[in-house]
C-alpha cells in the first residue's frame, strides 16, 4: 500500500504524523484527497506530488532571480 510513504517520511514527521498500521490507510485517503486523485491510485499520487514539488522549486528559483 501507498508506494509513496518512504518518500513523504520527512513531511510526515514535521507534520507530526506517525505513521501506524492504524492510521495508514486514514493518511493514505487524505493524501489522495489533498492531491485530488481517486483513491487507491499510488502511481498517479506519487506523480502529482513529484510535479507539484517541482512546479514549487521552480516558483522559488524564480522568485529568487
Amino acid at each position: 500500500m501507498s508506494c509513496y510513504f518512504r518518500h513523504l517520511q520527512g513531511i510526515l514527521k514535521e507534520a507530526g504524523i506517525e505513521v501506524t498500521s492504524t492510521n495508514r490507510k486514514q493518511i493514505d485517503q487524505a493524501v489522495h484527497k489533498i492531491v485530488g486523485v481517486t483513491y487507491k491510485d499510488c502511481p498517479a499520487v506519487w506523480r502529482k506530488l513529484k510535479q507539484e514539488q517541482r512546479d514549487f522549486i521552480k516558483k522559488l528559483q524564480n522568485a529568487m532571480r
